[in-house]
This record gives structure tokens, C-alpha cells and sequence, in this order.
């Protein structure tokens, strides 16, 4: 939906310093109830795919999925979209070792904590784990990535990784391959695969 991309970026322009009237407009112009938090495209990427997958129309619902940036970018968010800003109802995934700056700022913004679920690594590890490594190399293979991906392993630095960190780090050694693979990876789940911190959240809005 066109109008909550706008939204989206009035968020943006606002984080950076903005006035926030035109969130505050488009907010209450679109009935925007949820924000859901997420670190960085990709992310966004997978909560979309799945979303859709299971039929949702999360912008329709009153729901923004809002990548942030950053995971250092939180308390900035909830400060703006919780409770002291627009008071929307605040939701989101975190990884594992980021777990306390989030903690920090929802507590800092008096906003619950239950609505966010933890990746132990991050959503792309979750994602690997879930569908296996072969799998990984066959999605690899179908969007014809796999003889960058047979290069990369055979670098140095790669040596004695298990498949799956070489994986990860594969996914993000070119722009735009991790929001790519954030899509492809969540449509090709088997249906009730999902990653656990990933179906909660779907479940949660």
C-alpha cells in the first residue's frame, strides 16, 4: 500500500530529526494501530513474504513494518511510535545479543516487552536452520548464485565454518542479496517451518 509507504518514510524523515507531523497525519489518516520493529531490510522482507504467504494484508490491518536501520536505532523507534510519540502498540524481532538494548528502551518508552521475539543469531540464521543447508544450496542454485557461492567457500577465511555460518555470511557479501534471500527463503518454508520467533510475531498481529 502506497499510503503506508509514505507512512514508512515519514517515520524515517522524523527519526532523523523531522517534525513528525506528516507521521503523525498519515498515523491517524490510515488508522495505524501497530508498528512492528525490525533492524534492517531483510527482515522486512521475510515478515512481508510471510505474511503474505499466509493470506495477510498487514498494511490493510493497520499494522507498519518498520525497519529501522539498525538495531542501535530502538530507542529512537519506541521513543517515537510507543507510548511518549504516537502510541501505537509495539512489536518486533531482536537478536539474541541485542536483547538488552531493546529491553532498555521499551522499559525507557513504558512499553511491554512481551511483543518482541529473539532470533539467537538473526532472522537469516533462523531461516537457514529451518530449511536445512541443502535446501539453501538448491534455492542458490535456482537463482543462479551458486557458483558465486562455491567461490566464496573456497576462500580461506571460510575454511573449518560449518555450512550454515558459511551460509550467513555468504547472504550478506553483496547489497541487496540479503533482502532477496529474506523473500526467497520464507516462500520456500514448508507450511508450519517457520522459525519460531517469526511465526510468533505473524501470530502476535
Amino acid at each position: 500500500m502506497a499510503d503506508m509507504r509514505a507512512f514508512r518514510e515519514a517515520i524515517g524523515d522524523w527519526a532523523c530529526g523531522g517534525s513528525g507531523e506528516a507521521a503523525r497525519e498519515l498515523a491517524a489518516r490510515l488508522d495505524v494501530r501497530t508498528a512492528v520493529l525490525l533492524e534492517g531490510p531483510s527482515d522486512h522482507a521475510a515478515v512481508e513474504a510471510l505474511a503474505a504467504r499466509r493470506g495477510r494484508d498487514l498494511a490493510a490491518e493497520g499494522v507498519c513494518v518498520v525497519p529501522m536501520g539498525g538495531a542501535m536505532s530502538v530507542a529512537r523507534y519506541t521513543g517515537l511510535l510507543g507510548p511518549p510519540g504516537l502510541g501505537l502498540r509495539l512489536t518486533g524481532l531482536c537478536d539474541e545479543r541485542e536483547q538488552p538494548f531493546y529491553d532498555r528502551a521499551l522499559d525507557r518508552a513504558g512499553a511491554p516487552r512481551q511483543g518482541f521475539f529473539v532470533c539467537v543469531a538473526d532472522l537469516e540464521d533462523e531461516l537457514i536452520r529451518a530449511l536445512g543447508t541443502e535446501r539453501i544450496e538448491e534455492i542458490l542454485r535456482a537463482e543462479g548464485d551458486l557458483r558465486s557461492w562455491e567461490t566464496f567457500v573456497r576462500q580461506p577465511a571460510q575454511h573449518g565454518r560449518t555450512r550454515q555460518r558459511q551460509l550467513r555470511r555468504f547472504l550478506g557479501t553483496k547489497k541487496g542479496r540479503k533482502i532477496r534471500y529474506g523473500r526467497l527463503l520464507v516462500e520456500a518454508l514448508e507450511p508450519g517451518r517457520a522459525p519460531a520467533p517469526l511465526d510468533a510475531l505473524l501470530a502476535s498481529l
